[in-house]
This record gives structure tokens, C-alpha cells and sequence, in this order.
């Protein structure tokens, strides 16, 4: 048995999928991961299939540096966005993969949330290129571990319509403002 990253998920309502050593980017695969965490998994599917139709695209947070940006970025409220199609292929395959064992498990399939997704580096790939003068230089490949974990979504508990709002919470300054009218209202 593998040892997944969360110990605090219970496995009886979850189900998990993981791949190592997958020869796809490290940085695109991170950003993609965290794109859908949390999301419900029909919608991560469509997402990540819309990313590979470049319908959608995948805000660049962490690594971004010299990313372009993207008009579809603002539904993310961020300018530099991408659509890593290997990224998405591989995710999506865990996905679909996470989903087929939580159907085997007897989840509630229309019910999943993407709860833990984590992308680790795996150790590089050396290769070589040629250049000028004789000379060598590496070319290196990035490849990454991925692991997901579905769990069933909490039932939905809606509010009572007779809880009173609380007050906001005032700086020190509202509440002296509101003490000194106090004073000076009062004859």
C-alpha cells in the first residue's frame, strides 16, 4: 500500500489515484492541479477537456515567469494564463481513473470533490544537445508525481431565515467615532 500525503481522510468515503514518474512538466502540471482542487468532478472534467479545446485556460500563479497573457484570465481575475494540454491529459486521466475506483467503491459518483491534489517533482532525465565549438550542454526533462483523492461532498445545510446578522467588527477608530456622537447626543 502506498502512503498518500492527507492521513486525516477517511478511505471508506473517498477514493484516490496517483501516477509517478509521469514525463509531463512539473510547473504546468502544478498549476493545473491547482486550478481544479476543490472542484466538483463533472465540472473538473469539462474544465480540463475545455483546456485541451483551448476554451478555457489555466491561470499561471506560482510559475509564471515570461508567461503571455490571456483574455481568458479574467475569469480568474490574473493576466498570464495558459492552456497546457499534456498537463491536462495526464490530470484528466487521473481524474477519470479516480472516479472509476470511487464507482468500484460504491461512492456516489455525481456527489465528488477534488478534496487533495499534490504534484511533487520527480527526478530529472538527462539527455544531451549539441552546440557550437564542440561543446555539450544538458537537456533536461521535468517529469512529476501526482496524487488526487475524491471524497463525497458534505450534504448542503441551508440557513434559517431568522438568524439575526451580527454586527461588523469596528477599528478602533469607527468605535471611537461612534463613542464621541454618543457623548455629544447626550445632553
Amino acid at each position: 500500500m502506498v502512503r498518500y500525503a492527507p492521513q486525516h481522510i477517511t478511505p471508506a468515503k473517498s477514493a484516490r489515484s496517483r501516477g509517478s514518474y509521469l514525463r509531463v512538466s512539473f510547473k504546468n502540471t502544478r498549476e493545473t492541479a491547482q486550478a481544479i482542487n476543490g472542484w466538483k468532478v463533472q465540472r473538473a472534467i469539462k474544465y480540463l477537456e475545455n483546456v485541451q479545446e483551448f476554451k478555457e485556460c489555466i491561470p499561471m500563479r506560482r510559475y509564471a515567469g515570461s508567461t503571455g497573457r490571456s483574455a481568458q484570465g479574467k475569469n480568474f481575475g490574473v493576466s498570464k494564463a495558459r492552456h497546457p494540454v499534456k498537463s491536462a491529459s495526464f490530470l484528466l486521466d487521473l481524474l477519470k481513473n479516480a472516479e472509476a475506483n470511487a464507482d468500484t467503491k460504491g461512492l456516489d459518483t455525481s456527489n465528488l470533490i477534488v478534496k487533495h491534489i499534490q504534484v511533487n517533482q520527480a527526478p530529472k532525465q538527462r539527455r544531451r544537445t549539441y552546440r557550437a565549438h564542440g561543446r555539450i550542454n544538458p537537456y533536461m526533462s521535468n517529469p512529476c508525481h501526482v496524487e488526487m483523492i475524491l471524497t463525497e461532498s458534505a450534504e448542503e445545510v441551508s440557513k434559517s431565515k431568522d438568524v439575526a446578522k451580527p454586527e461588523p467588527r469596528l477599528n478602533s477608530r469607527q468605535r471611537g467615532q461612534r463613542q464621541r456622537r454618543a457623548i455629544a447626543s447626550s445632553p
